[in-house]
C-alpha cells in the first residue's frame, strides 16, 4: 500500500523511477514475404533470423503475406519494409501507389534475394530496388571483391568474401546504385555480368532509402555471421539510425 501511494506521488510530480516508467516504443520493420512465382524454402529462416536481429537491437519485427497492409497509413508505422525473397506480382496499382508514396516520404527498403525477382512491370520497383534479377547457375562457392569499407554494412567485411550462395545474374542495372561488393565472375561458372558484377549495393532513391543483398537462397546463410552483420547495417542504414 505504501509503496502505491508513492507511485501516485511520483506520478503527480514528474518523478516515475525509470524502472517503473513505460519503456519507449521500438522502431518497427516489416518483413514482407508473398510470391506470386518460385518460393525460396529459406524463407522460415529468413523469418526467424530477422525476428532475432530485431530483439537483439531493439527494434520489432512484423512479418507479413498479405499485401492488403500496403496502404500509406499502415506502413506508415514501419521505418523499413523488408522484402524477404519476394517472386512475381505481388502488389495491385493502390499498393504499389501507397508504397511509393511510402518512400517518397522517407521510408526505407531493404530487399534479399529474390526481391529482384518482383514486379517487372513496375519501372519505379526496378529504381528502388536496383536491378532485376535475370538468371542463375547452380549453388556454389563464389568470392565476392568488397569495393567499398567505409560503412559500417562492409568495414568488418574482407577484401575477398568467400561464401556459398545461389548466384544472380542481373539485368536492367539502375545507374544510381552505390556499389559495395561485386562477384568474381572467374572464382564461380556461370557468371554472365561479366567485370562489374553487382552482388551487393545501396542508394538514396525518390525520398527513402534502399538496401539491396543478392544472398540468401540457402537456409544457411541467415545463420552466417558476415553475412547477417552486412544485413543488420544495412537495415539500421534504411531505418535512419546511421549515416552513411
Amino acid at each position: 500500500m505504501k509503496r502505491f501511494y508513492l507511485l501516485l506521488l511520483l506520478l503527480a510530480s514528474g518523478l516515475v523511477p525509470a524502472a517503473w516508467a513505460t519503456p519507449p516504443a521500438r522502431d518497427a520493420i516489416l518483413v514482407f514475404s508473398k510470391t506470386a512465382g518460385f518460393r525460396h524454402s529459406s524463407i522460415p529462416a529468413g523469418k526467424k533470423a530477422l525476428m532475432e536481429l530485431g530483439q537483439a537491437n531493439r527494434f520489432r519485427v512484423d512479418t507479413t503475406e498479405d499485401a492488403s497492409v500496403f496502404t500509406y497509413d499502415q506502413l506508415r508505422k514501419y521505418k523499413t519494409i523488408i522484402f524477404l525473397s519476394t517472386t512475381g506480382n505481388i502488389l495491385n496499382d493502390e499498393q504499389q501507389a501507397a508504397f511509393e508514396q511510402y518512400i517518397q516520404k522517407g521510408g526505407g527498403f531493404v530487399g534479399i534475394h529474390a526481391a529482384a525477382d518482383t514486379e517487372y512491370d513496375w519501372p519505379w520497383y526496378n529504381k528502388l530496388v536496383g536491378a532485376y534479377f535475370l538468371s542463375h547457375p547452380k549453388q556454389q562457392n563464389a568470392d565476392i571483391d568488397v569495393w567499398n569499407h567505409s560503412t559500417p554494412a562492409t568495414s568488418f567485411l574482407p577484401n575477398r568474401w568467400r561464401r556459398y550462395d545461389e548466384w544472380y545474374n542481373y539485368k536492367s542495372i539502375q545507374p544510381g546504385i552505390k556499389v559495395l561488393a561485386t562477384l568474381d565472375e572467374g572464382s564461380y561458372q556461370g557468371g554472365k555480368n561479366g567485370r562489374i558484377h553487382p552482388i551487393l549495393w545501396y542508394h538514396e532513391f525518390d525520398g527513402g532509402r534502399a538496401f539491396y543483398t543478392g544472398g540468401g537462397h540457402t537456409d544457411e546463410s541467415f545463420q552466417e555471421p558476415l553475412f547477417m552483420k552486412n544485413l543488420l547495417e544495412g537495415i539500421k542504414w534504411t531505418m535512419g539510425r546511421t549515416k552513411w
